[in-house]
């Protein structure tokens, strides 16, 4: 027999003896499950009511009911139900597990779990474990300066936040990729299960590797309503769900009711059942028994009344079991007699004197429910993730570098140089780095590593497969919420990895990065959460070169959204070649609990630095290029060029060289910005440049035409602030494409070289002679660029073909 390995002194036990045991509880199990779970409903309840007489000393009166009455019952005892049963299993089995609570508001749940646990005084040591610990306890739920009434990052125990819904799988999935001991408890509610992300992530069974990852148990907890009206899959005939759900490829177990004890028989039975088959999928996967098809995991299908416990009917109308006990069933408790008399009825039908001692403390049959130490789901190192993390063992970036004699004399697929970093990243670390890409890895020119890894794929497989096999670790899937979320919870388990996608497909996610980025943001806050891997996001396959795609996939939105999180946590970097990207990308994957935003094209590019220019470059955030214009430095120029992105440096290197050529007497600087958040003020962001180095770059007075990659009020928005900002002329994209040239593509948004010339020349703080003639050439090539492109299909050779010792005079 496979046998099991347990936690503590508890004598080793057969799979099959375990899940005996489990499946039956005997009378004494059952009445500490039962104690548990009421001791968490009252505190449920009274996180939502109270703000005194917190054991019920006396009888309630109004002044004892919050002014303000915020946060949700509806789903919080079927969470907490769940909760219990799987502390059981872990206390019997030694299972490693973490807790995700897919509904949106089940936040009082599992903060009272964290406490009945011991881990919330833990943490929060003015929250003790008494009377008076338990009255600011239940002050602080939606109350200024305390906690959200959602599972949020201030919880122990969680890496999910329930605010926005649709993600508990994805996150549960990645948490267990690369970490077989991991089992992730993943409630989602019926509500959720209606969200887009969420009905693409059952997917992720078809991902998981028993051999190397660990599991997830989807548990859908099915209470058949959200906040004003019913849901789909608790509407539908119970067979269609099991069809839904085995059609996606789980093995569908299903517990249904509300009677007492027998849903604590029934449930702990069918939680005992899955545990087995998912300890007996791992078993014969780990011990060579196994032909390598797509295991049918278990899912556990729950359906229980909402608002399960509470009050049945209030006002005559009926309320558990339907919407109306969503949020906040009985409202008005402090001015409505009747309703306050219910409320305190509902409170001591928990029997709260049983449940805690004369100090408040939880009686010593609730804390012997808790596991022992890190194996309480409220205190495991999983969900708190920098305590596991471990650096990447790197190779040295510069190794990979292009080799670069002058500025501009040759070409490369920058990302392909990165993919090559990280083909060895994955070599080095084969158990806590995976790249993931929603089917874009070779187009995104990022296939080196599949020489180490192939796609990870558990569904069937055909001779007309590459580089697919259930062992892979490249993870593909078309879908950017599931990319993006196994990252996530990849990341906050404590490994490292990157989000690669086409740069328009970033904002199918795109909020997604936010609720990352509130989470990253309210961590900081939290001395007991330790760091985690940053996310890195790739975006390629930029607006500026989809020009075969067309208008649907340009789009440089997410810069914009990551620009709005708050300085401690958003980082956006512009490399404008191969080497940069590779000195960028090493801060990048070193660095902890930013969200790191990396944009650069695909396609054969320009390459300007070599290694060490490349490596000052990016540790200062932004330069003045000094061969790219007629700048002496010994006073200020006429008009400084300034560019951010890789397309827009080559138009902002090309119109420098034209005024040197045309207008030699001019003083141009040209100014190359990598690292975005150099521009604000530092105090506006931490990697914002002091006022000297400012000046030193953008002078005080003198006009700035600034090329850049995304929508151009970024920049304005940026340099706010900086002294005289009105004298920032942004250009960049302002939702012009078509299916067209690449060139085509920087003169429909006005970003182009002739319109940058014609820029500096509009606002140049003196003009030689000559000036107006210039114009004129400008104008007359974009005429001619018009013409050429329609007849030819192609930009014009000398924009097509330009570098930086190339100049048409016609």
């Amino acid at each position: 027999m496979i046998v099991t390995a347990v936690s503590d002194n508890r004598p080793q036990l057969d799979h099959e003896e375990l899940v005996r045991k489990l499946s039956a509880p005997d009378d004494a199990e059952v009445a500490g499950l039962d104690a548990w779970w009421r001791a968490n409903n009252y505190l449920t309840v009274g996180q939502i009511y109270l703000q005194g007489n917190p054991l019920l000393r006396e009888p309630l009166t109004p002044e004892h009911i919050k002014p303000r009455l915020l946060g949700h019952w509806g789903t919080s005892p079927g969470l907490s139900f769940v909760y219990a049963h799987v502390s059981r299993l872990i206390r019997t089995t030694g299972q490693q597990a973490i807790y995700l609570a897919g509904p949106g508001h089940g936040g009082p749940a599992l903060v009272a779990a964290g406490y009945l646990e011991g881990t919330y005084s833990e943490v929060y040591p003015e929250v003790s474990r008494d009377e008076g610990g338990m009255l600011r306890l239940f002050r602080q739920f939606s109350s200024p300066g305390g906690i959200p009434s959602h599972v949020s990052v201030t919880t122990p125990g969680s890496i999910h936040e329930g605010g926005e819904l649709g993600y508990v799988l994805v996150h549960a999935f990645g948490a267990v990729m690369d970490n077989p001991d991991l089992l992730a408890i993943a409630v989602v509610g019926d509500g959720e299960a209606e969200t887009g992300p969420l009905e693409g992530s059952w997917k992720g069974v078809s991902f998981i590797n028993p051999e190397h990852d660990g599991a997830v148990l989807p548990i859908l907890h099915l209470n058949g309503a959200k906040i004003a009206g019913p849901t789909v899959l608790a509407r539908k005939d119970p067979a269609e769900v099991r069809k839904l759900l085995e059609g996606h490829g789980y093995d569908v177990i299903e517990v249904e009711g509300d009677d007492l004890p027998g849903m604590h028989h029934r449930f702990a039975a069918v939680l005992a059942e899955a545990w087995g088959k998912i300890r007996a999928i791992q078993n014969a996967a780990r011990g060579g028994d196994w032909d390598g098809t797509r295991p049918h995991w278990p899912l556990i299908v729950m359906r229980t009344p909402k608002g399960w416990t509470g009050p049945d009917k209030i006002d005559g109308i009926t309320v558990t079991g339907t919407w109306r006990s969503h949020q906040v069933p009985l409202s008005g408790v402090r001015d409505n007699e009747d309703h306050l008399r219910e409320l305190e009825k509902w409170l001591r039908s928990y029997r709260p004197d049983e449940l805690f001692d004369a100090t408040g403390a939880p009686i010593e049959q609730i804390r012997a429910e808790a596991p022992a130490g890190d194996l309480r789901m409220s205190a495991s190192p999983h969900a708190n993730g920098g305590l596991l993390t471990r650096d990447l063992d790197m190779p040295d970036f510069r190794d990979y570098a292009v080799e670069v004699k002058r500025p501009a004399e040759g070409r490369a697929e920058s990302t392909r140089k990165l993919g090559e970093l990280m083909r060895d990243i994955y070599t080095r670390n084969p158990e806590r780095f995976r790249l993931f890409c929603p089917d874009e890895t070779n187009s995104n020119r990022l296939g080196a590593v599949f020489e180490v890894s192939d796609r990870g794929f558990m569904e069937r497989t055909t001779g007309d497969d590459v580089k697919i096999s259930r062992d892979g670790r490249v993870m593909e899937v078309l879908s950017e919420h599931n990319c993006h979320g196994w990252l996530e919870g990849y990341n906050l388990t404590g490994r490292h990895g990157m989000f690669a996608t086409y740069e328009a497909f970033a904002m199918v996610s795109a909020s997604q990065t936010v609720q990352h980025g509130k989470w990253l943001q309210e961590a900081k806050d939290l001395p007991w959460r330790a760091k985690v891997p940053s996310l890195n996001v790739l975006l390629t396959s930029t607006a500026w070169r989809n020009d075969h795609n067309g208008f649907s996939h340009q789009g440089p939105g997410l810069i914009q959204v990551v620009l709005t999180q708050r300085g401690d946590v958003a980082r956006v970097y512009l490399p404008p070649d191969a080497n940069t990207l590779l000195s960028v990308a090493d801060h990048c994957f070193r660095s902890r609990s930013y969200i790191n935003l990396i944009v650069i094209d695909k396609q054969p590019q320009l390459q300007w630095l070599d290694m060490d220019q490349a490596i000052e470059h990016t540790a200062n955030g932004a330069g003045i290029w000094e061969w790219a214009g007629t700048d002496d430095g010994g006073s200020d120029p006429d008009i400084v060029l300034a560019c951010a992105g890789d397309v827009v440096t080559m138009e902002t290197v090309a119109a420098a060289q034209i005024l040197m050529r045309k207008l030699p007497k001019m003083k141009v600087r040209v100014v190359n910005v990598v690292n975005l958040m150099t521009l604000p003020r530092p105090k506006d962001h931490p990697h914002g440049m002091s006022e000297t180095r400012f000046r030193e770059l953008f002078t005080d007075n003198v006009d700035v035409v600034f090329a850049f990659h995304g929508y151009p009020g970024a920049i304005h928005q940026l340099v706010h602030g900086r002294p005289d900002a009105d004298r920032f002329r942004v250009r960049g994209f302002i939702e012009q494409g078509t299916t067209t040239t690449p060139f085509d593509m920087t003169v429909r948004n006005r970003a182009s070289r002739y319109h940058l010339v014609m820029d500096a020349i509009n606002n140049a703080k003196r003009l030689p002679s000559g000036a107006s003639e210039l114009k004129a050439w400008c104008q007359a090539k974009l005429e001619k660029h018009e013409r050429y492109v329609v007849e030819h299909l192609e930009d014009m050779p000398e924009v097509r073909d330009w570098s930086l010792g190339d100049w048409a005079e016609n």
